[in-house]
């Protein structure tokens, strides 16, 4: 145990070297990046300060497994150079054994990162993300889905829609018990609209089976209230912006995403982005290590002469290689390609598998 402790306490201070590294390094090139985002608008340096504080968790987020790599790598070229592996073996205890500490942290942190890093991380996006679209001009829809159902905005410079459906299609162009209110730029409702459906064509929406009601002044609504087999009211919503209304899952917390999925499918939408990434998220702690496993595998030999640069470069080029493969199995779970579970599960289960049999390989013969 007190090899363990020792191993999983080199790990640690490794680990939040280089996470202090990248902070840094990430700090300062979104900042400058913000500022050169947002220079045509009216955010001043402290607002741009803010938004590079808000982004930051999320970069950090994403360079998790990255970290995650260089600080095994560190930490076996340190202990192979000291010979303390080579001790270790001496001693009796298997190389294998010897990276149980580093392992168990990795574990520890990937459950961290997920049970609590990701909450502030979907916090702090959608914080950005509010307040870089205030920033910027065309901020006319919004989308939510509640157990009330479907709820839209649409608007231009002179008035404001709400929409507000029962159920909708896969991608929100086709909406079932629909009530169209709109709005003054003051406040006031002017007019209310309720209809059997209605489509989305370019340009406005057609309403099948609607009554409308005048709101703007003090007759009786109900007395004034009009009939039509179809109506149109203008739109300049279309089926991509509504899709981009929900947002990215990543700013959704992975606590609130079963709710929210399940919101989504009641009202219609398919949830299968969402399924993938609550997956993908639950998987994240045995994806980093499967990189502590990489690392291990080509750096925790003893090293000899200039075969450490190519070892250390083979370690992250493989390590990338499963990146990218954990991200196209993502986009083919998202496209339906492959089952949800497959693609969350396979890239960091193969790269376990892969590295051990490295290990085994190495230790063993």
């Amino acid at each position: 145990m007190i090899l363990h402790r020792y191993f999983s306490r080199r790990f640690m201070v490794s680990f939040a070297s280089t996470f202090g590294i990248f902070l840094l390094l990430n700090g300062f090139i979104d900042l400058v990046e913000q500022g050169r985002r947002f220079a045509g608008t009216e955010a001043g340096p402290a607002q741009v300060v803010a938004l590079t504080l808000l982004n930051l968790p999320q970069a950090l987020y994403e360079l998790l497994p990255l970290i995650t790599v260089l600080s095994a790598i560190a930490l076996f070229l340190g202990l192979s150079r000291s010979s303390e592996l080579v001790v270790a073996r001496a001693a009796g205890r298997s190389a294998l054994r010897a990276f149980l500490g580093p392992l168990m942290m990795t574990l520890l942190i990937g459950l961290l990162a997920v049970a609590l890093f990701n909450p502030i991380v979907a916090a702090t996006l959608k914080e950005y993300e509010n307040r870089s679209s205030s920033l910027r001009e065309n901020r006319s829809s919004i989308l939510s889905i509640s157990d009330d159902g479907l709820w839209l905005r649409q608007g231009d410079a002179e008035r404001q829609t709400v929409i507000r459906a029962e159920a909708t299609n896969l991608d929100g162009t086709v909406l079932e018990d629909v009530t169209f209110i709109t709005f003054t730029q003051e406040g006031g409702p002017i007019r209310r609209v309720e209809a059997a459906s209605a489509e989305l064509t370019p340009g406005a929406w057609v309403l099948t089976d609607a009554k409308s009601w005048p709101l703007s002044d003090s007759r009786v609504a109900e007395q004034w209230a009009t009939t039509h087999a179809s109506l149109r009211i203008p739109s300049t919503l279309s089926a991509d912006r509504i899709r981009d209304s929900f947002g990215t899952p990543s700013s959704i917390s992975v606590w609130d995403l079963p709710a929210f999925i399940d919101r989504l499918e009641a009202a219609g939408f398919s949830a299968l982005r969402h399924r993938v990434w609550l997956q993908m998220e639950l998987a994240q702690p045995l994806f980093l290590c499967a990189m502590v496993l990489i690392a291990a595998g080509f750096t925790m030999r003893p090293q000899r002469g200039r075969r450490v640069g190519l070892l250390v470069l083979t370690a992250v080029v493989l390590s990338f290689g499963l990146y990218f493969l954990r991200n196209f199995a993502q986009i083919l779970g998202d496209n339906g390609q492959i089952p949800v579970a497959l693609a969350a599960w396979a890239p960091p289960v193969a790269g376990i598998a892969a590295s051990l049999g490295l290990l085994l390989h190495l230790e063993d013969g």
